[in-house]
């Protein structure tokens, strides 16, 4: 059977994942009754909850004799590791473009990827029947962006097709035919994407998703690159350098057919498979026959650019919420998760029971910690850090993005304002229709740490910011933080609703009445630039004597939420987000008072 390997890219939220649910209805992958989900791709909660992809996954298809294997990707740049790796596997890809958006910061760094490995882009503009579409002003940016990136001439000749993947049709040109369908998508796929390209020897394979099955153990997914393989047979691992890692028997052979693996007889040179059977090999190895001795070239990933601390929980409250709390569950689990996640970097931390884990963003690292406490951890992590690095000469060097924000004209200056604020350069300033207008800066990372939020107060929630890695420049000076300081526990026990009332004045809360508070914990959002301890223990005092006025149900302003994305971009390098399976406290990074005098000390004078 004749087959065709391909991955579909586009910026976040473009409707890459629905567009593959579509592909899968239409190539008669699900029986006429079968219930459908949505967004059949995005298996795991956190996916379904954020509505994004964050791991990449195949799937397959049959469609006029011919296999089409796909892979959909994530459309976040901080899971751009898991791109990275998959366009080794593919011989085309589908650039989706929103009509309305136009190509984003994400589409950039994609395609930049696609291009410079030789792939040629099909570019569907999708999501035509949105009322402010401009379809071909779009398709102008799209071949600008090729034109920037160094497309060759073969990749500008890029074939475009319009349509819409949540109503399940694409056509050449703008409106919808009569016979509406994916078909000519489909016939695109077969008749522009090349087949895989065959090199000649024995059996050779770059693993490029690793996931952990309860019956089968380990599981790669990678592309044959040469050879044939069938269960049972020999095979070693080589790691990049040359190597050898291990050696045994690939136990099964699984192949996509539609949403499922079915176990093979036989898998040859470019079909993408998944392969179990080993215990050590993992992302960006080689697996192959006992007689190669040269390891495949895998691609380079780019480097992390933002680390924080994970350390073991060490609060009054620790062990009483969840039940993996010691530091070896903690490290045992990040290492796991740093094996299968190659844009991931864990070191030990020369604190002690403390890991450095670094990754691409604070979004990448939000989701690892999310899904630690759903498995029961209990920890405590600290501010995100930006990775800093040094030139020849010693100079200071520090990563900045390409930040591009849609946003209403009359919200345009407060955001030119903050921005210039965290020392950020405007790099354009242009209409996007709608009397909306595109700004793009270039700014610090240091600089962006806790700004999402801080933007949609500032615009009323209109404004979507996308951002991408840009560089590593010189060292831009100090940024002022937080303003505020915070409203801090004396003393452990119970929150009571009147304390609470009376103590409004002072700050908004973060807790609600009856949550368990410790020494050092941080319970409200003060209104000064100073840290206040103060007393939400305090009861009323009741008496015998009757007030002239009956007395009254206290009533408490609704406490300001702090979900965990919001809690690590809002506390300060003296702050720790304790997270554990049901609840989610800030507090201080020394809990007694006087240790927190003597560190305030020790860091002024040094």
């Amino acid at each position: 059977m004749a087959l065709r390997n391909i991955a579909i890219i586009a910026h976040v939220d473009h409707g890459k994942t629905t567009l593959v649910d579509e592909l899968l209805k239409q190539s008669g992958v699900y029986r006429e009754n079968e219930r459908v989900q949505e967004r059949a791709m995005d298996s795991g909660d956190i996916e379904k909850e954020r509505g994004i992809t964050i791991l990449a996954k195949a799937t397959s298809v049959e469609w006029k004799g011919t296999r089409i294997n796909i892979v959909d990707t994530p459309g976040h740049a901080d899971f751009g590791g898991e791109v990275e790796r998959i366009l080794s596997m593919v011989d085309g890809a589908i650039v989706l473009v929103d009509a309305a958006e136009g190509p984003m910061p994400q589409t950039k760094f994609v395609v930049g990827k696609a291009l410079k490995v030789g792939l040629r882009p099909i570019v569907a503009v999708n999501k035509i029947d949105r009322a402010d579409a401009r379809p071909d002003e779009v398709i102008n940016e799209v071949f600008d962006l090729f034109a920037a990136l160094d497309a060759t001439d073969e990749q500008l000749d890029f074939p475009i097709l319009y349509g819409s993947g949540r109503d399940g049709w694409m056509a050449e040109g703008h409106e919808k035919p009569d016979d509406a369908s994916l078909a000519p998508l489909f016939d695109l796929i077969v008749k522009h994407v090349p087949e895989p390209t065959v090199a000649d020897g024995p059996f050779r394979m770059i693993g490029t998703i690793l996931e952990a099955n309860p019956f089968l153990g380990r599981i790669i997914t990678g592309r044959i690159h040469s050879g044939s393989l069938k269960p049972n047979q020999a095979v070693k691992v080589l790691s990049a350098d040359g190597r050898q890692i291990e050696s045994g028997r690939v136990s099964k052979i699984l192949a996509f057919r539609g949403l499922e693996r079915q176990p093979v007889d036989e898998a040859h040179a470019g079909d993408i498979v998944a392969i179990a059977g080993l215990s050590k090999g993992t992302v960006a190895d080689t697996f192959c026959d006992p007689s190669v001795s040269e390891p495949l070239e895998a691609q380079p990933i780019d480097p992390p650019t933002v680390t924080m601390s994970f350390m073991v929980n060490d609060s009054p409250l620790a062990g009483t919420e969840g039940d993996k709390v010691t530091s070896r569950v903690i490290r045992d689990r990040l290492l796991r998760e740093a094996e299968g996640n190659v844009a991931l970097r864990i070191e030990e931390s020369d604190a002690k029971d403390s890991f450095n884990v670094s990754g691409r963003g604070e979004l990448q690292l939000a989701v690892l910690i999310e899904t630690m406490r759903r498995e029961g951890f209990e920890l405590a992590v600290s501010r995100p850090r930006v990775v800093m690095h040094r030139d020849e000469d010693g100079n200071l060097l520090e990563p900045v993005e390409e930040v591009v924000i849609d946003v209403d004209e009359e919200h345009s200056g407060v955001v030119v304002q903050k921005m210039s604020e965290r020392k950020a350069e405007m790099a354009e300033l242009r209409p996007s229709g709608g009397n909306r207008v595109r700004l793009v800066f270039y700014a610090p990372t240091r600089g962006l740490i806790g700004y999402q939020s801080e933007l949609l107060t500032d615009t009323k929630g209109t404004a979507i910011m996308n951002r991408l890695f840009h560089e590593y420049q010189p060292y831009k000076g100090e940024i002022t933080g937080r303003v505020q300081g915070v409203l801090l526990s004396n003393q452990a026990g119970e929150a009571v609703a009147y304390a609470m009332f009376n103590l409004e004045d002072r700050g908004p809360m973060i807790i609600e009445p009856g949550a368990k508070v410790y020494q050092g914990m941080i319970i409200g959002i003060h209104t000064r630039d100073n840290d206040l301890e103060v007393n939400v223990l305090k009861g009323k005092q009741l008496t015998n004597i009757r007030s002239a006025g009956k007395d009254e149900a206290v009533k408490l302003t609704p406490p300001v939420r702090m979900t965990l994305d919001r809690a690590l971009s809002w506390i300060q390098d003296d702050e720790l987000v304790e997270v554990t399976p049901k609840n989610i406290r800030l507090r201080k990074l020394y809990l007694d008072p006087n240790e927190r005098k003597r560190f305030e000390k020790q860091r002024a004078a040094g």
